[in-house]
């Protein structure tokens, strides 16, 4: 484990996060500030989206794309980031999110315009391996990459989150984790072994029904400590940038731990450049490109700026940040400081609708990337889920710590292969854009050609 967590101190103390944020910074000035241009249309994006009835809405896509995103990342990973790296790690979290707006447009973007249909005729599958072989003509990176996600998201990530829903329960009520985790292996083989139709629709009611619960919960705290709303954002600002070292002079925190668990926990809460969610965003049925580009910008900025801020305000104004506890436990003494006992259950509650729509989601993008490496073995896929639920059975048992390195060193690794590929292909999704934005111009539904060449269409504009 000490190599882990050496080989982590590497990529994450400034190696991904300076890709990471140059990615995003290239992706901003090329597609002109998307995030700020087309901010006014994330939501009325949504209503318009979707091309027909068939395969899965533009917002299914969505819902099982947050649904990933808005997991053990925006619960557990808050926690960690603060009890690792402080208040500061907030600022940085904030930081990745809104240059990772644009970089999780490219990705919808590219997923979309390099994806293949699926067996059924109705719905797709697409992703990075997808468009890093039908994009660069690449063999070696696509699979090194299907590999890092199998690993990371198919089996590390899906032990993370049954191991946070399992510590959330045992740890207010008696329940045995092996208990929990054989609840979750029943309820996430229910919906898993359906597809990604179903997994879109049983996202599409959890969902918004679960983000709305909590931002009200989180609400509720920030009004009964109005008061010092002023003083915490003032701590998590002086914090990231070394002018306040500590929590209330206690903690010390370097900028360069701000740093380092900020953009590494904002990474999985987002997943931006990571090259997780397009897999789902390829799924969804829509009338151009950068409908679901638009989509993965509204799914980075809810799931970070919003959910994720919503637990760090909470636990630093309960004061529950003392350096004691971290975790899933950090995140529920934070609520049970308003809420007594009932605070544990809340939370517990939450992990549970929150890791259960992660598990299912990481569960399908392990499935899409075996299915990239053996397109022709039918049994593969199958061989995965049973083999990715025995996991999340032994994850609710497995200490948490030793998960958030693996968790930490395969997203790196992801995050390496997939902004490759991101670099690379940008043309074609400013090449999108730009069709989009001529198309707006005569019409309010631009309409895209998924049957057409993207790297013809491309060339015979004189690109």
């Amino acid at each position: 484990m000490e190599i882990i967590k050496a080989i982590n101190g590497v990529f994450w103390g400034w190696l991904i996060a300076g890709i990471l944020l140059s990615c995003g910074i290239f992706y901003t000035i090329r597609l002109g500030f998307p995030q700020v241009r087309y901010f006014t249309q994330l939501v009325p994006n949504l209503w318009k989206a979707s091309r027909d009835s068939s395969g899965v809405s533009a917002f299914g896509a969505l819902c099982s794309a947050i649904g990933s995103e808005v997991g053990a990342g925006s619960l557990v990973g808050v926690a960690t980031a603060l009890a690792s790296g402080g208040p500061g790690a907030i600022f940085w979290m904030w930081i990745t999110a809104i240059l990772g707006m644009p970089i999780m447009f490219g990705e919808a973007v590219l997923a979309q315009i390099f994806r293949v249909k699926n067996e059924d005729g109705t719905t797709f599958r697409g992703g990075p391996a997808y468009y890093m072989r039908r994009g660069l003509n690449a063999k070696v990176l696509p699979v090194l990459f299907s590999i890092s996600v199998i690993l990371g998201n198919g089996v590390v990530y899906c032990m993370v989150q049954s191991n946070s829903i399992a510590g959330s329960f045992s740890g207010q009520a008696a329940l045995p984790p092996l208990a929990i985790g054989a609840v979750l292996v029943m309820l996430v083989g229910l919906v898993i072994f359906g597809g990604i139709k179903r997994l879109s629709t049983v996202a599409s009611y959890i969902v918004p029904f679960m983000a709305f619960a909590y931002i009200i919960l989180a609400l509720i705290v920030l009004v009964t400590h109005a008061e010092w709303i002023a003083d915490m954002l003032r701590l998590i600002i002086e914090s990231a940038f070394g002018v306040q070292q500590a929590a209330g002079g206690v903690l010390g925190y370097t900028v360069q731990e701000a740093f380092r668990y900020g953009v590494a926990r904002g990474l999985f809460s987002n997943d931006a450049g990571a090259g997780t969610t397009p897999s789902m965003h390829a799924a969804a049925n829509v009338k151009h490109p950068v409908n679901q580009g638009l989509s993965g910008m509204l799914g980075v900025f809810v799931t970070t700026i919003i959910v994720c801020s919503c637990t760090a305000f909470c636990i630093l104004l309960s004061g529950a940040l003392n350096g004691q506890l971290t975790g899933i436990q950090l995140t529920q003494a934070a609520f049970s400081s308003s809420f007594g006992d009932l605070g544990y259950w809340l939370v517990a509650a939450a992990m549970f609708l929150f890791g259960y729509t992660t598990l299912l989601a990481n569960m399908y993008y392990g499935e899409v990337n075996t299915r990239y490496l053996f397109p022709d073995k039918k049994y593969a896929v199958t061989a995965y889920r049973i083999f990715a639920l025995c996991l999340i059975l032994f994850g609710s048992i497995v200490p948490v710590v030793s998960m958030w390195e693996f968790a930490d060193l395969f997203g790196a690794l992801m995050v390496l292969f997939n902004v490759i590929a991101l670099f690379r292909l940008s043309k074609y999704v400013a090449f999108a854009l730009k069709d989009y934005q001529e198309q707006k111009k005569v019409s309010d539904t631009p309409m895209w050609d998924y049957d057409a060449d993207i790297v013809e269409r491309y060339r015979s504009r004189g690109q």
